[in-house]
């Protein structure tokens, strides 16, 4: 159930029913807009009537939210939630992109990689230090070394990072160094871990299980939310179908279903989507054009001998190539990737 203040009311009105939520066993999230107030009760608030709230000081109505997730509907925060990141928005009129590789490999491979997709426009870089791989056998990533690397990259540079945290023994760890914590889609469901990031107060890049449906993804962000930790993205990254002539089947039809149901900003992978890097630049105009907020991209400075993922990654050329590309399907539908672009059409609008 949300309780939708009055335009204006007081804060005294809004204490007073936050203590009356409180009192009645339940938990209070409150979400403050430009034009009103509104106050989430979290809990099993059947037995309560909505009228029961409405008889309280300062406020104009009494919703039930129809859906399981609460704390990432929109009927709880209509308008977009922005997570910003020294100085980078997401969820704002500019098309975010977060770039390269699947894992840190050495110094020399990150550096390259990292200094080639900043120059082709990405405002964030991912990599992974410590990598979930099907086989045991497979290359599971540098660890605290890519970690270590990782911050030296950001340093040089001036990008924010983004890399997956496997465990809650490891969030704190991953957290002194990441600005972005990911949960990866093995772990969509590791509720023990969504709690942990829930509670570090970090960003959270959180993908869609291989298998999973968009409620289950909306309910996982509600673990971290109801921790309260309101700087979530879902991420579309593919999921598991009978089709085989891709890596995985990218869902094109989750992003717009996302943007109706939920106020978070809603990213794109179309690395892990097709798993075919000659198919990624088509998978990531398409997913702007269709809403996206910003794309996931894995690049490497020689994918066909990359330790993980080459298949899907790009060249640096070809990352640059597709974001030439992006930049004007962002600007048919009145968005930008550039963030000079996005801060001058914010005082324009301002001014109008």
């Amino acid at each position: 159930m949300v309780i939708v203040m009055k335009h204006g009311a007081t804060a005294e009105e809004i204490a007073g029913v936050i203590q009356h939520v409180e009192s009645l066993g339940f938990k209070p999230h409150v979400s403050r807009g430009e034009e009103c107030t509104i106050i989430g009760v979290i809990g099993d608030e059947r037995p309560i009537e909505p009228e029961h709230f409405e008889l309280c000081a300062g406020v104009e109505r009494a919703i039930r939210i129809l859906h399981p997730f609460k704390l990432a509907s929109r009927d709880f925060h209509p308008d977009d939630s922005v997570v910003k990141i020294n100085g980078v928005s997401i969820g704002a009129r500019q098309v975010i992109v977060m770039a390269g590789p699947c894992s840190v490999e050495s110094r020399e491979q990150l550096m390259e990689t990292a200094a080639a997709v900043k120059e082709a426009g990405a405002h964030i870089l991912r990599g992974g230090a410590f990598k979930p791989r099907t086989s045991p056998y497979a290359f599971q990533g540098l660890g605290l070394k890519g970690l270590e690397l990782l911050r030296e990259a950001r340093e040089q540079l001036d990008l924010p990072i983004v890399t997956e945290v496997m465990s809650p023994q490891e969030v704190t760890l991953v957290a002194q160094y990441a600005d972005i914590l990911q949960v990866g889609a093995r772990n969509m469901e590791n509720s023990a871990l969504l709690r942990a990031v829930g509670e570090i107060q970090k960003p959270v890049l959180l993908k869609r299980g291989k298998m999973s449906t968009v409620e289950e993804l909306l309910m996982a962000a509600e673990y971290i939310l109801a921790q309260g930790n309101p700087r979530v993205m879902v991420c579309e990254r593919g999921i598991r179908t009978f089709e085989t002539a891709t890596r995985n089947t990218f869902d094109i039809n989750a992003i717009p279903v996302l943007k109706s149901l939920t106020h978070l900003p809603v990213i794109a992978d179309p690395s892990h989507g097709t798993g075919k890097w000659e198919l990624v630049p088509a998978v990531a105009r398409a997913a702007i054009a269709a809403g996206a907020d910003g794309l996931l991209v894995e690049v490497h400075h020689d994918p066909a001998h990359a330790l993980s993922d080459g298949a899907q990654s790009l060249t640096p050329d070809h990352f640059a190539r597709m974001i030439a590309d992006v930049r004007r399907i962002a600007e048919a539908i009145g968005r930008t990737t550039c963030n000079r672009c996005a801060m001058q059409w914010s005082r324009l609008s301002a001014w109008a």
